[in-house]
């Protein structure tokens, strides 16, 4: 996939901006707080429909201005693919694919596709369960629009379980129960498909930019039990007793993990800095193969202030 265009108005510190990049690497060069990380941040938010740096796209919007907006023209394999963003505080963004407007969030993935990897990257490694079940889940999101799909519902029957918890209405339940399930299974069985061929590649890539040291990820199921709907249902019909104490959902997907070794020892507690940030360069790196196996050509790759990890 190349981009052919980038066009931002009202974007951080841009009143507007235009970028045509050239075949190859392009390389944008300057001094601090100059804008560089914003046109990195504007490219992948038109891949994954956020940004890196912040959940909040009010912040993406340039001060004192109504309004952002991100063009991007780019060409893959199967023909050009045009995605505009619009960005209003307080607004629900607006996104226009190919000139008409989508009318779901998930309808942008796998137009344009990216891999980035920038500072923020570490916190992968040396933060909790969600920044990693958060890389898992945009990789994915991007090759497999249906499992952004099955996130989504999974987040809606995760969210009415939770109500139901917390006020004692159990008469529906059941049907939460079910929804989640069938939802959860489908999230797990593509979670340990990626892990595995992420695991397959980024061995031999760890292994050749550490000098040897040898890297392990293991898939940590926040459900002890197969992949599958009914296990999963039966799961979450054994814990409602405790669910109804604690007032929230023990068991699912949404308490997935990753574990990273390195040379058999865990790489968030006992890894040093520089074992860390060699971990998420492979890992970034990883991603590229496993994203071009899957769709059949490489993404777009980010760099930001890569020399300060490396």
């Amino acid at each position: 996939m190349t981009v052919k265009r980038l066009a931002i108005e009202n974007f951080r510190p841009y009143e507007k901006a235009e970028l045509l990049p050239a075949p190859g690497v392009t390389l944008l060069y300057g001094g601090n707080a100059q804008g560089k990380t914003a046109l990195i941040e504007a490219l992948y938010l038109t891949c994954t429909g956020r940004s890196h740096r912040t959940s909040r796209d009010a912040e993406l919007v340039r001060n004192g201005q109504p309004f952002s907006r991100v063009v991007v023209e780019a060409e893959r394999r199967d023909g050009r693919h045009d995605v505009e963003i619009l960005l209003r505080p307080g607004e629900k963004k607006r996104i226009v694919i190919g000139g008409s407007v989508a009318t779901r969030s998930g309808d942008l993935m796998g137009h344009v596709t990216g891999v980035l990897f920038s500072p923020e990257d570490l916190r992968m490694v040396k933060d909790g369960p969600a920044e990693r079940r958060r890389f898992v889940d945009m990789e994915l999101s991007q090759m497999r629009p249906a499992y952004y799909a099955a996130l989504q519902r999974y987040s809606r029957a995760l969210l009415q379980r939770g109500t139901l918890l917390r006020t004692g209405d159990l008469t529906c339940l059941d049907a939460w129960d079910e929804q989640l399930a069938k939802s959860g299974a489908e999230i797990m069985r593509a979670r340990i498909q990626f892990v595995e061929k992420l695991c397959a590649i980024a061995q031999g890539v760890h292994e050749a930019i550490s000098g040897g040291e040898k890297l392990e990820i293991e898939y940590r199921p926040g459900a002890k039990a197969e992949p599958d709907t009914a296990a999963l249902l039966k799961l979450l019909q054994a814990s409602r007793g405790l669910d109804l104490k604690r007032m929230t959902t023990s068991v699912g997907p949404h308490r997935d993990d990753l574990g990273f070794l390195i040379a058999g020892a865990d790489a968030r507690a006992y890894g040093s800095q520089g074992q860390q940030r060699t971990l998420a360069l492979a890992l970034k790196l990883s991603e590229l193969e496993v994203m071009k196996a899957e769709t059949g050509e490489y993404p777009v790759l980010m760099l930001d202030d890569v020399m300060s990890e490396l």
